[in-house]
């Protein structure tokens, strides 16, 4: 293909379809061409055999010949490109596998298939391709993607649509099982509610440190009070390949901070797949001190500290004008009194 400074032809990689269940992909070749609609499965020789995706466990240097099934479900032959190439997880947990662009580096360099199948209108092809584990694999998973493809041409853009599965290769070997939680950050979110206690909003990162794919269960917990009260929620992890990581964030609630906070994840992973015999369960937990103070809590007692004082200061100025005006009417009193008393003496005389 040839480049020039005025036009650039692109190219843009459809998403692979590598979920379950395998579903039709429609692409048009050229703006005017019919739709092309087809789908991809693991098969045997006689054809399509119900998996939905192919998981093997097989010893170094083994050699094993499987199948793919490609049904064209459109009225005219199409020439699909055949490919495999390393598998890994979106952020959102979709399995995929890397664009054409990108060279493989893992299991999708073991497994050979021929380039190119041409499949007539309402059709099914089944092809043959090889897995060759090498010699020196290294025990555990080795996920990878086989697709079908198709390039169509808009304009200055081409796009390559592909649909086809997962081909989970397992290594034998000691399976290790680990997780790690990396990146732990807390953030205390208070509640305005002098009556209700805030939120502990906890973000952190998990990474598949084991050989096989793996969940992972658990629990968030917030200590504060040096222990004396606390929180906790339930974790749960999806999926990860070895090596994958992927961020969560986790909430929990009801939690009043007073002072230092004390918040641990801890998780127990869980493998998929293969024979678990002899796993190495690795249990983690990671954990992160941080300080936080109930200001709603603080405002309110500040509040009803000045309502008392105000209180008090009112209540001993009463007192004092009632103590005031008591003493007065005393002295007012005894001024009556010493006034009413006759004048020392005895009877005029009359004259």
């Amino acid at each position: 293909m040839t480049v020039t400074p005025l036009r650039r032809t692109l190219t843009v990689f459809a998403t692979v379809v590598l979920a379950v269940p395998v579903a039709p992909v429609m692409a048009a070749a050229e703006p005017e061409a019919p739709t092309v609609t087809w789908t991809v499965q693991p098969a045997n020789p006689s054809g399509p055999d119900g998996r939905r995706w192919m998981e093997l466990t097989l010893e170094p240097g083994q050699v094993v010949t499987e199948h793919l099934a490609v049904r064209n479900l459109g009225n005219s032959g199409v020439v699909f490109a055949l490919k495999a190439a390393d598998g890994y997880l979106t952020d959102k947990g979709r399995f995929n596998m890397l664009p054409s662009g990108q060279a493989s580096v893992d299991g999708g360099t073991w497994i050979v298939v021929q380039e190119k199948v041409t499949v007539g209108p309402n059709e099914t092809k089944v092809v043959p391709f090889t897995i060759t584990v090498p010699a020196g694999a290294t025990p555990g998973d080795h996920p990878a993607g086989i697709a079908a493809t198709i390039i169509s041409t808009g304009g200055t853009v081409n796009v390559e649509s592909r649909v086809g599965f997962r081909v989970l290769m397992r290594a034998s070997g000691t399976v290790r099982s680990s997780l790690a939680v990396d990146d732990l950050a807390v953030e205390y979110a208070p509640s305005w509610n002098p009556f209700s206690g805030g939120t502990i909003r906890v973000r952190y990162t998990v990474v598949n440190g084991g050989n096989v794919r793996a969940t992972g269960t658990g629990r968030l917990a917030v200590s504060e009070l040096f222990g004396l009260a606390g929180n906790d929620a339930t974790v749960q992890v999806e999926e990860l390949l070895p090596g994958g990581s992927r961020t969560f964030e986790s909430r929990v609630g009801g939690v009043w901070a007073l002072g230092r906070l004390r918040t641990t994840v801890a998780l127990t992973p869980t493998p998929l797949g293969g024979n678990q015999a002899g796993a190495q369960i690795r249990p983690t937990r990671g954990t992160v001190t941080t300080w936080a103070l109930p200001w709603a809590q603080l405002a309110l007692l500040v509040l009803l500290g000045v309502l008392v004082l105000g209180l008090r200061t009112v209540v001993r100025r009463r007192r004092r004008r009632l103590a005031r005006l008591l003493a007065q009417v005393r002295e007012e009193g005894r001024a009556e009194g010493r006034g009413s008393v006759p004048a020392s003496g005895g009877p005029s005389a009359s004259r």
